[in-house]
């Protein structure tokens, strides 16, 4: 494999230029863009192995440019780190609502970079080629779209398969119903938010003949998570 490709989009000169020189060092293939317009072009040029975008842009916010690269069916699994001068715990957990796969606060060392880009790159290589998942004794074949549990078939329909892909390849973690529909319809399909309900029904009811419905959980408030741990 060779050199993984870094795109960041700062419109601080010096800042943009310190973070390309670190990560060249670091053995990364870097280009720049200074606004959310420059960054759509590069992205169309050629998509990175990983976005780094400043929260504060000229033309659109960062968080703004996030929220829509995650909505549309090309981007949206592209690993996104955000950079910000803003560390409060609103604006961090704000960042990562919409889609952000990790968030750095200003001032930052060139380790701490490389090291988060390279965890958001781990995950994203799990996420994206391993072909056979398992969790909690269900078993998701992505290369022969089949889903067993303790050797049985489970049958699911599209919609249902793919809300069950999504959750396995991001366990533990709690999506609104908002940004399920980003993820798993994409954002150029106009689906109605309580549609999540019927299909996370749907699904919980395939699961729950083998005991595996538990899997699905509602967080009140929240959204839903796949996760193997026992709430109480």
């Amino acid at each position: 494999m060779g050199a993984r490709h870094v795109l960041i989009v700062e419109d601080e000169r010096p800042i943009r230029e310190m973070i390309a020189f670190g990560l060249k060092r670091a053995g990364f293939e870097v280009r720049e863009a200074e606004d959310c317009l420059g960054a759509r072009v590069a992205i169309a040029d050629r998509r990175p192995d990983v976005l780094l975008v400043d929260w504060m842009l000229p033309d659109t916010s960062g968080l703004e440019l996030t929220r829509a690269l995650k909505r549309e069916r090309e981007t949206r699994d592209l690993p996104i780190i955000m950079l910000t001068a803003r560390g409060e715990e609103h604006d961090m957990v704000l960042g990562l609502e919409v889609g952000a796969d990790d968030y750095i606060t200003k001032p930052f060392s060139p380790r701490e970079l490389i090291a988060r880009i390279k965890a958001v790159l781990r995950r994203a290589d799990g996420a994206g080629h391993e072909e056979l998942l398992e969790s909690g004794g269900v078993r998701l074949d992505r290369a022969g779209h089949h889903v067993s549990i303790a050797g049985c078939g489970i049958a699911l329909g599209p919609t249902e398969y793919r809300l069950l892909e999504f959750f396995m390849t991001h366990p533990d973690r709690v999506y609104s119903r908002e940004q399920l529909l980003d993820r798993v319809w994409g954002g150029s399909v106009y689906v109605e938010e309580r549609t999540i309900d019927v299909h996370i029904g749907r699904l919980r009811k395939a699961l729950a003949g083998h005991g595996c419905d538990r899997l699905v959980q509602t967080v009140r408030g929240s959204g839903y998570r796949f996760s193997t741990r026992v709430e109480t």
